[in-house]
């Protein structure tokens, strides 16, 4: 080979190796071939490392009887021979080598009516070394920085979970750093309980439908087997003709204990779509969930308790004063009901403190059943039990009232009755919580001493039975 050659030689090898990007030194590559070549044709065999950095150019290398020349380049990292009995043409197989492996094979096809001379297969031989080490680099720069934004995902992620954040806004903000991560077309947050899967906040739509129910039951029951993180490249489960149908999916298990307290699930409908590499940074990235998860649950508890009484399991007096002051902020108007269960001390002595706590859970449970979920029950203190009504009027919150005297005269065992006052504010005229509280004291007194078992609204004048 002259020494033009080598000059040309080395000027490839620095336009190979200034590109960071597989994709692109390919390309590169085979431009560089159709300058120099442009009467052969070329292919690339790449190993299946490299060809997963190559959406477009290149044909993976099968190791088969088919190929017995292209492996034997690839395994030996010698330059191979074939001749095509078919259309004559000569056949090279140059591997692509760098220090640390061998990540493909470049094939030349040389046609019948040409020679391939001496110097052009010491050359070509010595581009394809220059393209492997230039390769090996790319490959190895993609790798350092998809290493350094993985490890910048899962810091950003922990930060993030760790700054106490409601748990319906720390879900929302894992399904975002998933799908942009990982492409996931679909993200499931899931709590398992005995009964059923909860399907939590933060997961997309499709997990609220009816087809997703036959992935989530799936799923459930191959984790009862074991607790183990799931990863299938191509499932197929029975559905609807008209169903949109996902084959990748990767599922990892929250586990407490030994306990299986969840899981988190994504999915893409095409076969193969997520790699092993992706499998386990959704596994570090679910371990840190998981913690979070842990503590957004006893925070959440912990909340509760402080906001609920322990025996009748109503809200607390304290919840029930911020409650109250919030509506009075912005809304219309309100109704307060306070009750209290006639004769109690007399349970108290007639059948003991046991008892007296029963009676106690029982009318609570009255309450719970005939209000609506922004309504607020409260243990007002002793056998005294309160109700709010945000944006009701006085004679609906009298109705309530009047309807959970009557099932707990009907229904307790054993039989008492309670006495209600009703109070009620509107944006009308200035008040107070406190006003409020005093009128439906008031009232609640005007029962109590006037033949109790009844109702009386704000003033004594206004009584309803």
């Amino acid at each position: 080979m002259d020494i033009v050659d080598f000059k040309k030689l080395f000027k490839i090898g620095e336009k190979l190796h200034s590109f960071l990007d597989v994709e692109s030194l390919l390309s590169e590559l085979f431009v560089i071939l159709k300058e120099e070549y442009p009467n052969f044709s070329y292919d690339l065999l790449l190993s299946q490392s490299t060809y997963k950095h190559s959406d477009v150019l290149g044909i993976a290398l099968e190791y088969d009887s088919e190929n017995i020349a292209a492996t034997n380049a690839y395994l030996t990292g010698e330059i191979q021979y074939e001749f095509s009995h078919t259309d004559k043409s000569k056949i090279l197989y140059t591997p692509l080598k760098g220090k640390q492996g061998i990540y493909g094979v470049l094939q030349i096809i040389a046609p019948h009516s040409l020679d391939v001379q001496t110097k052009e297969v010491e050359f070509m031989t010595l581009l394809a070394e220059s393209a492997g080490s230039a390769l090996e680099n790319a490959q190895l720069y993609q790798k350092s920085r998809k290493t350094i934004l993985e490890l910048q995902l899962i810091n950003e992620t922990a930060y993030r979970l760790n700054s106490d954040l409601p748990l319906a806004d720390t879900l929302s903000f894992m399904a975002e750093q998933i799908k942009s991560s990982f492409y996931a077309q679909e993200v499931g947050f899931f709590l398992d309980s005995k009964e059923r899967v909860k399907i939590l906040p933060g997961s997309t739509p499709f997990f609220f439908s009816t087809t997703a129910q036959t992935y989530i039951d799936y799923i459930k029951g191959k984790l009862k087997k074991e607790n183990d993180p799931l990863l299938f490249g191509d499932i197929s489960l029975p559905l609807t003709n008209q169903s949109k149908r996902y084959h990748s999916i990767m599922v990892v298990p929250v586990v407490l204990g030994k306990n299986l307290k969840g899981f988190s699930m994504i999915m893409h409908e095409k076969p193969y779509f997520f790699s092993f590499e992706t499998f386990q940074l959704l596994q570090t990235l679910v371990h840190h969930l998981s913690l979070s998860l842990t503590n957004s649950m006893l925070r959440e508890e912990l909340k509760k308790l402080v906001t609920t009484d322990h025996l009748t399991k109503l809200h607390s007096r304290n919840y029930l004063d911020e409650k109250i002051q919030s509506s009075m902020k912005k809304d219309n108007e309100g109704t307060f009901i306070l009750i209290d269960i006639d004769n109690f001390k007399e349970i108290n002595d007639s059948y003991g403190h046991q008892i007296g706590d029963e009676v106690l859970i029982q009318v609570a449970n009255f309450i719970k059943g005939n209000i609506r979920e922004k309504d607020v029950g409260a243990r007002w203190g002793g056998e005294e039990l309160a109700i709010y009504l945000p944006n009701v009027p006085l004679d609906a919150g009298v109705a309530i009232a009047q309807r959970i005297g009557a099932k707990v005269s009907e229904n307790s065992d054993p039989h008492i009755t309670v006495s209600c006052g009703v109070s009620h504010w509107n944006r009308e005229k200035p008040d107070t919580d406190q006003n409020l509280f005093k009128r439906a004291d008031e009232a609640l007194y005007h029962a109590k001493g006037t033949g109790k078992n009844k109702v009386v609204t704000q003033g004594a004048n206004s009584k309803v039975s």
